[in-house]
């Protein structure tokens, strides 16, 4: 993994990497389509699964796209 590429972030670091609000990353997560992790009181997301998540969102011009 390149090293300027951090193993996980918070949420609000993810909001600002992929682009989507707070209440989307929070229903992704409730929802069980964005895995987390806790550390304490602390929520992280491995950027592995912001990848993962990212890739299965539907393409933009898709039928499934709503």
């Amino acid at each position: 993994m390149p090293e300027n590429i951090p193993l996980a972030v918070s949420i609000a670091e993810a909001v600002k990497m992929i682009g989507l609000g707070r209440t989307s990353i929070y229903a992704a997560i409730a929802a069980g389509k964005l895995k987390t992790r806790k550390s304490g009181r602390r929520t992280i997301i491995e950027t592995t699964a912001l990848r993962q998540f990212i890739d299965e969102l539907p393409e933009s011009g898709s039928q499934d796209a709503a």
